[in-house]
């Protein structure tokens, strides 16, 4: 029989320890949805409307559902490509972002209806300012740098109108979130703001703004924005069960319509890449993202 000097018989055990435990957390991770949604309002708002939600996957999927909150919207994107979250609530922009960063490894799964036809508003306090052009010479607060609803599309209308933000006002600013973007207009910080119109009408909806005070003066077209959005190496069976999770959710049933109101969605619809083509197209002409 061989025997091992001491030392080195430790270190087989504390290597074959360690592979336990590797090999042990590979197996909880496997049975751990981690997701994951852009900062577009307060991580703790983000929390609070994510439990319910969270909750119903796990029953509907048979894995525990984790929220992991990231830092920025360029975090979200890092964090399903390089395999720390399995799914996340991306902006139409993000999404390409992902697609883009993970050539074309990214698959979205469901939107809200009201993601096919999504707008901004651009609001103010200021008295003189009733259209896009009268934001010549003002300032202006976008949301975060990587938001469709708070600075993508805004800025594509405001170019549509030629009105070029970087040239033609007098500082624009980021504020990274939609209800901060309300707030800088609201405190006198900027003239105006632009930001996603669900935050906007659920702000009013609990008079955490006055629209007597603070006004929309400009609403967008419609364009597709939001989705639920994995990697496209998940497995066949969890995406599809994922998908017939959301798709199941049914406003005539009292707890899936308090689970769809924080979610601020009348129903969810599958939804596909080619779905965000047009947002692809304004990045690229807004110079936001290389051709």
């Amino acid at each position: 029989m061989k025997f091992f000097p001491m030392h080195t018989f430790k270190s087989l055990l504390a290597a074959g320890l360690m592979l336990v435990a590797a090999h042990s957390q590979a197996q909880s991770a496997d049975h751990v949805l981690r997701v994951s949604a852009i900062p577009d309002e307060a991580p703790t708002e983000l929390q609070r409307k994510f439990k319910p939600l969270g909750e119903y996957l796990e029953k509907k999927i048979g894995m525990k559902v984790e929220f992991t909150p990231v830092t920025d919207y360029a975090a979200s994107v890092e964090a399903l490509i390089n395999k720390k979250v399995d799914m996340v609530w991306f902006g139409g922009f993000t999404f390409v972002q992902a697609k883009d960063r993970s050539k074309n490894q990214i698959t979205p799964l469901v939107q809200r209806a009201e993601d096919e036809k999504f707008r901004s508003v651009f609001i103010t306090t200021n008295k003189d300012i009733h259209k896009l052009e009268d934001l010549k010479g003002r300032t202006l607060s976008f949301g975060s740098e990587s938001s469709t609803s708070g600075h993508l599309m805004p800025r594509s209308f405001l170019l549509a109108a030629k009105i070029d933000p970087d040239a033609d006002l007098k500082r624009i600013a980021f504020s990274g979130a939609h209800d901060a973007t309300v707030a800088a207009v609201a405190g006198g910080k900027v003239d105006a703001g632009a930001l996603n119109i669900s935050v906007w009408e659920k702000l009013v909806a609990e008079k955490k703004v006055d629209p007597n005070v603070v006004r929309v003066f400009y609403t967008t077209p419609g364009y597709y924005d939001y989705n639920w959005s994995v990697r496209t190496d998940m497995s066949a069976d969890l995406k599809k069960k994922l998908t017939d999770a959301f798709l199941a959710l049914d406003a005539k049933n009292p707890h899936d319509k308090a689970i769809m109101d924080l979610q601020r969605a009348s129903k969810f619809i599958p939804t596909k890449a080619e779905n965000y083509t047009a947002i692809e197209a304004a990045a690229q002409n807004a110079g936001l993202l290389k051709k």
